[in-house]
């Protein structure tokens, strides 16, 4: 695991910053009523966990630490690990977002990943915002029962991500909702991934870290595992968590909790 300072990449404050609000704004294209979504993933973890004296929160998949700046933000007394593959992504996050969580450079899902989080206590909440749609459905099983043991009893896991209905009609109507609404608020014309990622390649400060990037992510396979929020609650209940069910939706952008 390695971070910029491992690297001998120093990412000074003020870069970090400008690269996480432009990560931040060309999120906005690819999850509908993004901050909404945030929000209700916070109020679903205050509601269950917020009353415990020093709750574990883990964020899979987190990037820069978006989500966990925002639950930071509302649950000053939670310990958050926020975990992900990318070590850029990660950069930044310990620069810009440093007080928010502590970050752990890990690949979700490999043999004994948990323990490479280095949790002390059993986990009072998971949550994780465009990420679980990457595992096989083989794969996030896995996941979840690893997940189900890591958690103590009550407690949850809160998803929010791309769930598309099962039915073709149904999906393809929940896909244009999206749509539409995405238009209305301008986001086709802000900057999109691709062109993010090539504007950080020409940065200096990150040419090590992205050369660390291509020797840790695996080849990209599609857009993505394509479960459904049911199908995501029979793995969930196969994994040995007793309620699961969509708290909030706007076109496909889903919030899907599981309790343990």
């Amino acid at each position: 695991m390695a971070d910029a300072t491992a690297l001998g990449v120093p990412v000074s404050a003020e870069l970090a910053e400008d690269w996480v609000d432009r990560w931040e704004r060309q999120q906005e294209r690819y999850a509908v009523e993004r901050e909404e979504r945030f929000t209700v993933i916070t109020d679903a973890v205050e509601q269950v966990v917020g009353s415990r004296e020093r709750p574990l929160i883990v964020d899979l998949g987190s990037g820069p630490g978006s989500l966990a700046a925002r639950i930071s933000a509302r649950l000053k007394h939670a310990e958050i690990v926020a975990v992900d593959i990318d070590p850029l992504l990660l950069a930044l996050g310990r620069v810009h977002h440093r007080e928010a969580a502590r970050y752990v450079e890990v690949v979700i899902g490999q043999a004994d990943w948990l323990k490479a989080l280095a949790l002390d206590r059993p986990v009072d909440a998971v949550v994780s915002t465009t990420a679980l749609h990457y595992p096989s459905a083989g794969a996030l099983l896995g996941i979840y029962r690893d997940l189900a043991g890591a958690l103590r009893p009550g407690g949850i896991l809160v998803n929010g991500d791309h769930l598309v209905p099962e039915e073709p009609e149904l999906a393809a109507l929940a896909t244009a909702v999206g749509r539409r609404r995405a238009g209305r608020r301008g986001v086709d014309e802000i900057e999109d991934w691709s062109a993010w990622w090539t504007a950080i390649g020409r940065i200096p400060e990150f040419t090590h870290l992205l050369a660390a990037r291509e020797r840790q992510l695996p080849p990209c396979e599609g857009d993505g595992n394509g479960l459904s929020a049911a199908q995501h609650g029979e793995l969930l209940r196969e994994a040995g968590f007793r309620q699961v069910g969509s708290v909030w939706q706007y076109g496909i952008s889903s919030v899907l909790v599981a309790l343990r």
